[in-house]
């Protein structure tokens, strides 16, 4: 079961602050759909597999013409509630054409504050994304996970997930959902917490190390080395479904705390070009 997807063709004047005419934003919401579509990307965008922007546009066009949009998957066609040319609304109230992030609460009380959001403005600078620009809050083990295609999970020190959390984490993943999990200041306790619950949950998808020639480093930038802020940073790690990675995990650290209010990176080996891999994580998990 993975993600409906549905793409709107933006035009000026509508809402979800396009960067430029014909941007597409994408909705992506796990309701049991049985295919993706691969996220179409800027002009001079780094990818060896793109898709072009113009002929995906096209064909949106002939499908629907313009005005409307096309919604891909099994689900039945179903006539508009809202008046011609209001866009439906989901969490906190934005449009469907705009793709949504959240931070996890999880361990029941445990937050994902320190991990900035920044790289969710970068995504829409240099590739066709259009985001929220903010994380939205949600919990683990509520019914509201499944309407984000990423979900973020950080913090230090030790933890323990519930029963229920594990339970609606693997079928998320199960899904088509994609976790991204960053150890706060390189926390050595968050750090053998989080692998004894993933050893719990994916007992028969162990973490492994993500190479450098993965897919998720190459959707939006080429990247062809981790940068630490003392030294050079341990591999990633990723939990795979299949072929599809589904967890992705730095034990030094993804959450950019130059730019998330409040937090530091107290002595940690925080990955240093973490927005750039962020966007690229972003990108991977609406393409595949």
């Amino acid at each position: 079961m993975k993600y409906n997807s549905l793409f709107r063709l933006h035009t000026p004047g509508q809402s979800g602050n396009p960067r430029r005419p014909g941007s597409l934003g994408a909705l992506w919401k796990i309701s049991g759909a049985a295919r993706r579509t691969a996220l179409p990307r800027r002009e001079g965008a780094k990818d060896r597999n793109a898709v072009s922007f113009w002929s995906v546009a096209l064909a949106v066009l002939l499908l629907v013409g313009p005005g409307l949009h096309v919604a891909l998957g099994d689900a039945p066609a179903t006539q508009p509630t809202t008046q011609p040319g209001a866009l439906p609304r989901q969490v906190g109230g934005e449009s469907q054409g705009i793709v949504q992030v959240a931070n996890l609460i999880y361990a029941q009380t445990k937050t994902s504050t320190c991990f900035s959001d920044h790289f969710l403005i970068q995504a829409e600078k240099d590739s066709s994304i259009t985001t929220s620009r903010r994380f939205h809050s949600v919990k683990l083990a509520s019914q509201e996970l499944f309407d984000f295609p990423m979900v973020i999970m950080t913090g230090e020190g030790g933890f323990e997930m519930t029963d229920g959390e594990r339970q609606n984490l693997r079928k998320y993943i199960e899904r088509g959902g994609f976790l991204v999990a960053s150890a706060g200041c390189s926390s050595p306790d968050w750090d053998r917490c989080f692998r004894a619950e993933m050893a719990r949950i994916f007992g028969d998808h162990p973490l492994t190390e993500i190479k450098m020639d993965h897919p998720v480093f190459h959707t939006v930038y080429d990247i062809g080395q981790l940068a630490g802020l003392h030294s050079r940073p341990r591999p990633l790690e990723g939990v795979s479904l299949g072929t599809r990675l589904g967890v992705l995990y730095s034990v030094d650290g993804l959450n950019n705390t130059a730019h998330a209010t409040g937090c530091c990176c107290c002595g940690g080996n925080e990955i240093t070009n973490c927005e750039r891999i962020n966007v690229n994580i972003l990108a991977y998990a609406l393409s595949y």
